[in-house]
């Protein structure tokens, strides 16, 4: 799958830092609290814990969502118990669609998806996805592609998005 567009509307000035509490994808119906995550031992970033399903993770030694900068959040699509995860229905996702996260200073950033693309694990493209951006921009990612009984989901779905709204 590849859905690559510009922008859907225009960049609005970026936040100072601070850290989210709730991640809603209206158009899908995701309102989860966010945790935050941080990289293994091999520099990987770890998944949230899988004992509530309906928790986002955010890479908090990253850019918080709304600043200035590639803002990384992530979430099962479903669990070992085969419930479904936080972002099970991320890739009915279309260009337009909102992501709003609340933040600890009281504001809403609200980013319209751009894009969304999924990629084989093995040729993920890291600078791609975590890459610098001087607008503030958001990454949600969830596992994707074909799945394997033995090695789980061979890619990751990634919805691209931009900070077009605060309130």
């Amino acid at each position: 799958m590849h859905r690559t567009a510009a922008p859907a509307g225009p960049a609005v000035s970026p936040l100072p830092p601070a850290e989210p509490l709730r991640l809603r994808i209206p158009a899908i119906n995701v309102n989860a609290p966010v945790t935050k995550l941080h990289l293994d031992s091999s520099g990987a970033l770890e998944p949230p814990p899988s004992d509530d399903p309906n928790r986002a993770g955010w890479y908090s030694e990253g850019t918080a969502p709304g600043s200035a900068g590639t803002a990384v959040t992530a979430g099962h699509v479903d669990l070992p118990t085969g419930n479904a995860g936080v972002f099970y229905g991320l890739g009915a996702l279309t260009k337009g669609n909102t992501i709003e996260i609340d933040r600890a200073d009281r504001r809403t950033a609200v980013f319209t998806v751009d894009a969304l693309e999924v990629y084989d694990k093995e040729r993920f493209p890291s600078n791609k996805v975590y890459g610098i951006s001087e607008r503030a921009e958001l990454r949600v990612i969830t596992c994707g592609g074909g799945y394997a009984k033995d090695t789980g989901y061979q890619g990751n779905l990634v919805v691209y998005a931009t900070l077009t709204a605060v309130r």
